[in-house]
């Protein structure tokens, strides 16, 4: 006959706890792949915004940047990440951008 025992991820910790454990993991990893994305999106529309020339077009290429760092820059906020001045140097973005977000 053979004997059952506890997995050992469970013997230190009650099974709430690892519960737990596990939704904030996957909490976190949700919301690193969510900040990636909206990281991408804002490279996007920086490098869609620079490849204009100029003249009809740029306004719509204007507001979907300033939309794309409004966002990323507010969900950095929530998740506590608030050093604007580094995010606008590695992203290079333009004051032009800045100035419709009302940024300083």
């Amino acid at each position: 006959m053979s004997s059952l025992r506890m997995p050992q991820i469970l013997t230190g910790r009650s099974m709430a706890e690892a519960a737990d454990a596990a939704l904030r993991y996957e909490l976190v990893e949700e919301q690193a792949h969510a900040l990636g994305r909206a990281g991408k999106r804002v490279e996007q529309a920086l490098a869609a915004l620079s490849a204009h020339p100029g003249g009809e077009g740029r306004a719509a290429l204007l507001h979907d940047a300033a939309d794309a760092v409004w966002g990323f820059l507010v969900q950095r906020e929530v998740l506590g990440l608030r050093d604007r001045a580094a995010i606008v140097a590695q992203y290079g973005i333009p004051a032009e951008v800045l100035n419709r977000i009302g940024a300083r």
